[in-house]
């Protein structure tokens, strides 16, 4: 096993556990802290080990995944560190990732379409135009802040939840049924496996709904959350 692969796999592991854990525990608790501090560390592991994976065996479209997966945390883990939640010049930077992103899955999704097999990089067409309309949110979503000055009170928290979470999404679709083929086709019939996705994004959008509901941003200057996140990160 090449050091890439341990890499990515061990990564990958860590990052789904700490990420399932830090969903489930109470935002701003400690444990929640601990456990995204492993999350970050173990998806830039897995991220790593996936893009020199992807070059050694040319797989554009998991070199892509893995550079805006990294993207997610790395934002995340940034907004989650700003108290004042203030926009800044590598937030310029940041936001070509996405838009680069989602432009050449919407270049690929067409190519794809125009091949007799429907297919390109071993991906069909109806994957890159999926994909792509997520990196165009999140560009847009990184556009609106820098014009805003910054995002703050329970914006910046669900701004930190909705990356993070989307890149523990990833990293869960990618371990089933991205790796179906490693899985026995009767466990594969019980869709339980499925079962692990639908609790992440059950987790997400819950922790969403309950953030973005408390709009009063001096509830974030009364509670510890500040402090905590930056522990998260």
């Amino acid at each position: 096993m090449s050091m890439a692969l341990l890499f990515h796999i061990t990564g990958a592991t860590i990052g789904l556990l700490s990420g399932f854990l830090a969903l489930l525990f109470r935002k701003g608790s400690g444990r929640h802290g601990a456990a995204g501090t492993v999350f970050v560390a173990s998806m830039l592991g897995m991220c790593i080990g996936a893009i020199d994976l992807a070059i050694v065996k040319y797989q554009p479209t998991n070199l892509l995944m893995a550079v805006f997966t990294s993207y997610l945390v790395l934002t995340g883990w940034m907004i989650a560190r700003r108290r004042d939640g203030k926009a800044q010049l590598i937030d310029w930077w940041a936001a070509i990732v996405p838009f680069g992103y989602a432009a050449t899955f919407m270049n690929w999704g067409v190519h794809a379409l125009l091949t007799p097999t429907k297919t390109l990089h071993h991906y069909p067409a109806a994957i890159y135009f999926f994909f792509a309309p997520i990196g165009f949110a999140f560009a847009a979503s990184d556009l609106r802040m820098i014009g805003r000055g910054g995002v703050f009170g329970a914006q910046r928290i669900a701004r930190h939840l909705l990356r993070m979470g989307t890149a523990l999404l990833i990293a869960s679709f990618s371990f089933y049924p991205g790796q179906a083929k490693v899985f026995p086709k009767a466990l594969r019939a019980t869709n339980l496996l499925y079962v692990p996705d639908v609790l992440v994004a059950g987790a997400l959008i819950f922790w969403m709904v309950r953030t973005l509901s408390r709009r009063d941003e001096r509830t974030e200057a009364a509670e510890p959350t500040n402090t905590l996140l930056e522990r998260a990160a």
